[in-house]
């Protein structure tokens, strides 16, 4: 291709060509990786004059707008600006600029756009677009306000939402008092002597009593979006349907309304098949998904039914419902419909597995077919309705229970990165997502030969179009219920690696960019709406200055002690971790304590094939002995193991001693936010996910080793958890 009209192409599209790896050494995406990109962009790159067309009608796109669908600005007392891009006739045009605040106030201004300071000039197809800038001296509050253009004399009208942002993301009171801690767990993986064989909101609630009591400020789930009822094997709550509405698996059927005047609920629950089958689900070491859901839907069917035939009776329960179901809007009779149709269809098909290979009358939700099932089966889309109440029901209980038991923040959930190729997000929405290509990771300490996570990426240009809107309502629903977010892979607001479907691997991509001073700008609002703490998962391939853009924003830092390590190769003190983060110690994505010592994560990924050759594993065993001692000489020097302990590595097994010296070592650290996980209280060995691996390892699967009910028992655990609790009080 001309090297002019590729360069103008990747400079278009947001594409890096060069980049610092996770190592610091530089990187240069290949000519033939860049032209696989611009095809899975949608352009023709065979076809030089074709791309020059379609480059063309992209760049008419945006030049021919008059003013952008949304505009976001932090919050300044001088007032706001506004762009207006106009062909040459235009520019001596007058218009009027009408503001309608988010209060209903309303304001108007006449607009000549050469007033306004020229700030670019571009020629397309013969034809002059110019480009003013406007200072509106009108100061605005933080929030979401609309503006109408509108040619005078002419029907010409555009419309612009304008966001005021307050520029840095919500902070507690109580933070400039004292430091946090609490817990990260796989909801899936609690074990309790009363649950149908999965964790669900009632465990939730169970740990929530124990934890708040031992002093914790807030427990950290795993991304519980919604997933597939009808594939309830696939089970990576990181590739969800839907990442707005919740994954209904996690419902307590005995805490349903109703559940002990439901007499057919009751008498399908003592059937022998039933309790049998419930036993089994719960003595598995690993979650059978289709097992427990299998035991949940009909249950939930006749929780359902109770419902419908009791609504006259339940008026404050029915006016609830209502009220959800009319808030919930367009999203969620889309998951609704998804769900009951992939039912439908994978009853009659197993290999309807999502809708890029249903039947084609299926594959457009508004289709003439989709709508004759949707009437058709009005019950069953109101059923899986009524599920997502339950749920949203159980979790807002679970988290006004921590409030009331004196935590701080509560629950701390978890907003995924993207959705899966098959998720009702992309069957109701696909112009806004990238269909040809993956988002992954380039080669780093977590995936040395890059990720692929099987996710196709928000187009960048089409979220701006839509107006931030997409990313605004996840946003909002991920901040109910909760006290604190986590955004897993945070760099996503700036840029993400996209690897095209035809590259030969996952290091075969390129980083496209993202306007990550307007997602910033929204997220800070949403924070403040809400009053939820965010945390960004800063971890992988991090370019230079976005941590203290991140900072700057208000947003917490995400430290793993493992990677936090100095120049010389020793462990920097969490004495010196930044005050605006949440310290861990491993994550689902690392082996537990005992895991890493023991070298479990290394043998693991020999067995998986996880490594180029016998050399490289033998580099990071080598690698992994050093940090071992480096740890063990930094626990000794900061006086958290006995005088009497082992100073050396050789023949030293992981034991309880080390374990905990090494959370306690963390608890005094100098970050606001302190997360630890209960495997490593447990003194667990097998990791909850292998980075890499998709069918070779059973990830998302693995459940704690002992249940609720007796390990809240433990003293040896209560009182290593006050003893975190002290630290973190000095």
């Amino acid at each position: 291709m001309d090297a002019a009209l590729l360069a103008e192409l990747i400079a278009f599209n947001g594409i890096e060509t060069t980049f610092n790896d996770a190592w610091g050494q530089p990187c240069q995406v290949s000519e033939p990786d860049q032209l696989a990109l611009l095809s899975a962009m949608g352009y023709p790159v065979q076809d030089e004059a074709a791309c020059r067309q379609e480059l063309l009608q992209r760049q008419l796109d945006y030049w021919q707008q008059l003013i952008a669908p949304v505009s976001v600005q932090q919050q300044d007392e001088q007032g706001w600006q506004l762009e207006v891009m106009v062909p040459l006739a235009l520019a001596n045009t007058d218009f009027t600029l009408t503001l309608t605040t988010e209060q209903g106030a309303t304001q108007q201004w006449p607009l000549l756009p050469v007033d306004g300071e020229l700030t670019q000039v571009v020629v397309l197809e013969g034809e002059e677009y110019q480009q003013y800038l406007h200072h509106i001296a009108y100061p605005l509050t933080a929030g979401y306000h609309q503006l109408e253009l509108r040619c005078s004399g002419t029907d010409l009208l555009v419309n612009q939402q304008l966001i005021i942002s307050p520029g840095h993301c919500y902070q507690p009171a109580e933070f400039s008092q004292r430091k946090q801690w609490g817990s990260a767990i796989q909801l899936y993986a609690l074990r309790s002597e009363r649950n149908w064989g999965i964790g669900d909101f009632s465990d939730l609630q169970t740990l929530i009593r124990y934890l708040a009591k031992q002093g914790a400020d807030f427990i950290g789930l795993n991304p519980i979006h919604a997933l597939y009822p009808a594939l309830a094997d696939n089970a990576s709550p990181y590739s969800p349907s839907s990442r707005r509405w919740l994954n209904i698996i996690y419902l307590d059927v005995t805490a349903t309304p109703g559940f002990n005047d439901n007499a057919a609920l009751q008498a399908h629950l003592k059937q022998p098949a039933v309790q049998q089958a419930i036993v089994a689900a719960r003595q598995q070491d690993w979650v059978d998904y289709p097992a427990v859901m299998a035991l949940k839907l009909p249950a939930l069917k006749l929780c359902y039914q109770w419902f419908i035939d009791n609504k006259a009776s339940q008026p404050e329960l029915a006016a609830a419902f209502d009220a959800f179901k009319a808030a919930g809007g367009n999203s969620l009779a889309q998951l609704a419909l998804y769900d009951a149709l992939h039912a439908w269809l994978y009853q009659q098909d197993s290999q309807y597995w999502g809708w890029p290979n249903w039947p084609e009358q299926y594959r457009d939700p508004d289709s003439d077919a989709v709508r004759k099932f949707a009437a058709e089966h009005a019950a069953e889309l109101d059923f899986y309705v009524y599920l997502q109440f339950l749920a949203q029901q159980q979790l807002a209980e679970a988290q006004q229970l921590a409030t009331a038991q004196g935590m701080l923040l509560g629950l701390y959930r978890d907003l995924a990165v993207g959705v899966s190729e098959a998720s009702t997000e992309i069957w109701g929405n696909p112009e806004l997502y990238c269909r040809d290509a993956s988002v992954g990771a380039p080669p780093d300490p977590l995936g040395p030969t890059g990720q692929n996570w099987g996710l196709p990426p928000m187009k960048p240009f089409q979220l701006y179009q839509q107006g931030y809107q997409p990313f605004i309502e996840l946003l909002r629903a991920n901040m109910q219920h909760a006290g604190a977010l986590r955004i897993d892979h945070v760099m996503a607001l700036l840029r993400l690696w996209w690897v095209p479907k035809t590259a030969a691997n996952a290091g075969s991509g390129a980083y496209v960019y993202y306007p990550i001073m307007d997602l910033l700008g929204i997220l800070a609002l949403e924070s403040h709406r809400q009053q939820v703490v965010v945390i960004g998962e800063d971890l992988g391939t991090v370019p230079e200055g976005i941590r203290e853009l991140l900072q700057q924003f208000g947003i917490y830092s995400y430290r793993v002690f493992f990677f936090e390590t100095a120049p010389d190769g020793g462990y920097i003190s969490p004495a010196h971790y930044p005050l605006q983060a949440m310290a861990t110690l491993s994550t689902h994505d690392l082996p537990t304590l005992i895991g890493f010592w023991h070298c479990e994560d290394l043998k693991l990924g020999q067995q998986l094939g996880l490594y180029r050759d016998e050399g490289q594993l033998q580099q990071l065993y080598q690698q992994r002995h050093a940090n071992k001692q480096r740890i063990l000489d930094s626990l000794h020097g900061h006086g958290r193991l006995p005088a009497d302990y082992p100073r050396s590595v050789d023949h030293l097994a992981m034991d309880r001693t080390l374990n905990f010296a090494m959370q306690q070592h963390l608890a005094a650290g100098a970050q606001q936010l302190l997360c630890l996980q209960i495997e490593d209280w447990l003194e667990m060995t097998q990791p909850v996910n292998v980075p890499g691996t998709s069918n070779e390892y059973p990830n998302w699967r693995r459940k704690l080793s002992q249940p609720l009910e007796q390990w809240t028992q433990e003293p040896h655990i209560a009182a290593l958890l006050q003893q975190l609790t002290a630290l973190r009080r000095q």
